[in-house]
């Protein structure tokens, strides 16, 4: 990932949303409050979220902070897991689901995503299918620009930005994920084809590359709302996912 000079529109969105604590070792960089829809006990409760960044630097000018994010690689500082159910190895079919992490939707149930839901209906469609496998991929998080620099994306999604400008306004591509490592995993745990749970042609086509044996697809839409419904739109429109005309784009 590259440094990119942070234009002035962005900068000026940002910066009255970070503060600057002082500590003995360096600074804290407070960025927040961020509205946050959560499904509480289905109920939807209005949150205000914050994230903060240990650093050793310690500065008020935050646009040297905000230009270094692109660059730092965040994302990288976390380690991932597969969570594995039945006869995994042997069974002649199985289903996986390559999830993201995702700090504000697997944990605290926002509904500006549909990540919570994704990781809750994969583990229990892989458990009523009787043999499956969900990687837990720690180093994805807001699509590989790590927890800090997805709350700056949230604020500037705030201003109309979509997931996608979002990201790229902050100096990343889109999508920087890689499954390299999962898919390592996966090829030590099993041999035969699996089925995968997604709507990301992206993850269909790393498993192909790496010569993996992939019987097939399924669709894992839902919880859609009016809090995720541009972040659905985008998905598809922009990120090329797999649209479901049954499951996608009716409430």
């Amino acid at each position: 990932m590259t440094q990119v000079k942070i234009k002035p529109k962005i900068l000026s969105i940002l910066e009255d949303k970070i503060r600057l604590i002082k500590t003995e070792k360096g600074g804290i960089y407070l960025v927040g409050p961020i509205r946050l829809p959560v499904n509480l006990y289905g109920e939807t409760v209005i949150f205000q979220w914050y994230c903060w960044l240990n650093c050793e630097e310690v500065t008020e000018d935050y646009e040297r902070i905000i230009d270094k994010l692109s660059s730092i690689n965040l994302a990288e500082l976390q380690q991932s897991s597969v969570l594995v159910y039945g006869d995994f190895e042997n069974g002649d079919d199985t289903i996986i689901r390559f999830h993201s992490i995702c700090h504000t939707g697997d944990i605290f149930g926002s509904k500006r995503c549909d990540c919570g839901f994704q990781l809750k209906q994969s583990m229990s469609s892989i458990v009523e299918h009787g043999a499956g496998a969900l990687f837990y991929l720690a180093n994805h998080e807001g699509r590989g620009i790590g927890l800090f620099s997805k709350a700056m994306a949230y604020i500037l999604q705030e201003n109309d930005y979509d997931t996608v400008e979002a990201n790229e306004a902050l100096g990343f591509v889109d999508d920087s994920r890689n499954y390299s490592d999962a898919i390592a995993v996966l090829k030590a745990l099993r041999s035969k084809p699996v089925t995968l749970l997604t709507n990301n042609p992206k993850k269909l086509k790393a498993l192909r590359e790496a010569g993996l044996p992939v019987s097939g697809r399924e669709a894992l839409w839902g919880d859609r709302s009016e809090y995720n419904e541009k972040y659905l739109e985008t998905k598809v429109n922009r990120a090329g996912h797999i649209k479901d005309e049954e499951t996608c784009c009716n409430d």
